[in-house]
């Protein structure tokens, strides 16, 4: 059993979602309410068509409803007769393969009938796999029965398709083989309640629109915050200063925790066109909201577009960042039917919105960010081509973290100060000299989540180190916090482009008074300072100790 993340409705106040069949999808509703009882109060609906959108329209006038579940036909006429969300039960890919498989166990030789569109990926599935199917749609009952008869009449003897089809099909002598699964019903569950609270996240931000609105709409980090003195962040640095004075679009590439959003901010501050922060920053992850909503969050919706559209029409993200940055988070998650909306946006500068004709003039930079390696999804055709290079006009790749060894510390006694000052409490006054001496454990380590998780760290860090107050910061201390840091480079680096860094020396072993001063500057790849705190040295004793060596 999965649900999505746990959403903030008050015990008193669950959404309210009714299900609307007639077939045996009722039992498959009433099996999967179960799993959702203490997220939503659900109630069946055995109505269909007209006598259920008149059902629900009667008490609509009295009740209260966030969101219907329906499925086929029935949500297709249901879809443009109600006022409330009309969430469509879809069957998946995989749920076809399975019933196929079970029909075949009936007979060789198969009928599927979908609701007015065939399946074109079917046709290449039943060639592979030696399937006898014949497609066929309907748009209406009578249309079903029809076309039922007719695969009657040619031989075959199992049907494949939803509750409506396979009730039929019983009716006609042959064997009726339910398309839908538990899973592809518990996603429009999942759909129904995404939808709800986004509902009252919405009617929460009216009420509320002139003080979230500034909060929400602006960005918060320019480029002072992109800490590192090495040279790969100063020129991140010199590149955002470059890319700020054109309104071209920008790709950031870089693994998850490097900062991307932060970049696509300095971006935007920097920008002349945006007057500092007196232009709208809007951000929005494409992998966190799902399909069927993002299409109305990016280019809004008018009044009536689809059940549940809110009166008086709803603009999008596009109107709502018009003379600043969209920065569109997760791109490689944008389902390719959105990718072509996108790219016409992108070409004309207009917005067209849900269920609307007339395009919207918008002036918007757009940012794009991902961990993933678009051109490889391109090559899989999982990302279009022209949008990839509409999107890459400037392109920006943030090094992690593992690259930038020198910055490491900085970062994390920065970080350590931060958390310390949050939790009320007061750095040592050799905090510095504390945090070289931990150089080592902190640089031998990969850092898989990069900057995002050298601060988690640090901010685990803090609260032991509030907690005890006469605790020093030792190698030791940090190790028994984060033990994690004592398996050195024991993730394997994703790199975007180009090859890895090579790996940092292990950390070594303690007690290692029998080596050599030049054997310890060794495994720390030549670094005098991390080998000399190792040590215990001053670097100038390090440098004397190199000298009678017969290394300078």
């Amino acid at each position: 059993m999965r649900h999505s993340t746990p959403l903030p409705f008050d015990a008193n106040d669950k959404p309210v979602i009714w299900t609307v069949s007639v077939s045996r999808l009722s039992d498959l509703f009433r099996d999967i309410t179960l799993e959702y009882d203490d997220l939503a109060t659900i109630e069946p609906i055995k109505l269909g068509f007209d006598e259920a959108a008149r059902h629900i329209r009667e008490r609509m006038a009295t009740e209260r409803c966030d969101a219907v579940i329906a499925a086929g036909s029935n949500a297709a006429y249901l879809k443009g007769r109600l006022s409330v969300p009309v969430v469509i039960a879809r069957f998946s890919g995989f749920d076809v393969m399975q019933a196929l498989a079970r029909a075949r166990r009936v007979s060789d030789r198969i009928g599927i009938i979908t609701y007015q569109e065939k399946l074109p990926e079917l046709t290449e599935f039943a060639s592979t796999f030696g399937f006898d199917v014949a497609q066929r749609t309907y748009a209406t009952e009578e249309d079903a029965r029809a076309q039922i008869n007719d695969l009657k009449a040619a031989g075959i003897k199992a049907i494949v398709g939803a509750g409506l089809i396979t009730d039929l099909a019983e009716e006609a002598g042959l064997t009726g083989v339910f398309v839908y699964s538990a899973t592809s019903i518990r996603d429009a569950f999942d759909n129904a309640l995404e939808m709800a609270r986004l509902t009252q996240l919405e009617s929460n931000r009216h009420r509320a629109r002139g003080t979230v609105e500034k909060d929400t709409l602006r960005a918060k980090h320019g480029i002072n915050d992109l800490r590192g003195e090495s040279l790969a962040m100063e020129g991140i640095r010199q590149s955002v200063v470059l890319y700020a004075k054109s309104a071209a679009t920008v790709l950031i590439q870089g693994e998850t925790g490097c900062g991307k959003e932060l970049v696509a901010q300095a971006i935007h501050r920097e920008s002349p066109r945006t007057l500092g922060q007196n232009r709208p920053f809007v951000a929005v992850n494409c992998g966190a909201i799902a399909e069927s909503l993002l299409e109305s969050e990016l280019f809004g919706h008018e009044e009536g577009a689809f059940t549940g559209a809110r009166r008086g029409g709803h603009a999008g993200l596009f109107e709502a960042a018009n003379r600043g940055t969209l920065f569109l988070d997760e791109i490689g998650e944008m389902p390719l039917t959105l990718q072509t909306r996108l790219l016409r946006v992108l070409e004309e500068r207009e917005v067209v919105r849900v269920g609307g004709t007339r395009p919207i003039p918008i002036n918007v930079r757009i940012i794009s960010a991902t961990h993933c390696d678009l051109e490889q999804r391109v090559r899989e055709g999982r990302f279009r081509a022209d949008l990839f290079y509409r999107l890459a006009v400037l392109r920006l790749t943030l090094p992690p973290l593992r690259e930038r060894p020198d910055d490491i510390v900085p970062l994390a006694e920065w970080s350590l100060k931060n958390a310390l000052a949050s939790l009320g409490a007061r750095p040592h006054p050799n905090l510095h000299a504390e945090m070289r001496a931990c150089a080592p454990v902190l640089q031998a380590y990969d850092w898989p989540g990069n900057v995002r998780e050298l601060r988690n760290l640090t901010e685990r860090l803090a609260l032991f180190l509030a907690a005890e107050p006469l605790q020093a910061l030792t190698p030791a201390f940090a190790l028994s916090v984060a033990p994690e840091l004592s398996y050195a480079n024991r993730h394997e680096p994703v790199a975007l482009a180009g090859s890895p860094a090579p790996a940092l020396a292990p950390m070594p072993a303690p007690h290692a008074a029998s080596e050599s001063v030049s054997a310890v500057l060794a495994r720390f790849g030549g670094r005098r300072d991390a080998a000399a705190d190792y040590l215990g040295i001053s670097r100038t004793t390090l440098w004397r100790k190199l000298r009678a060596e017969g290394q300078n």
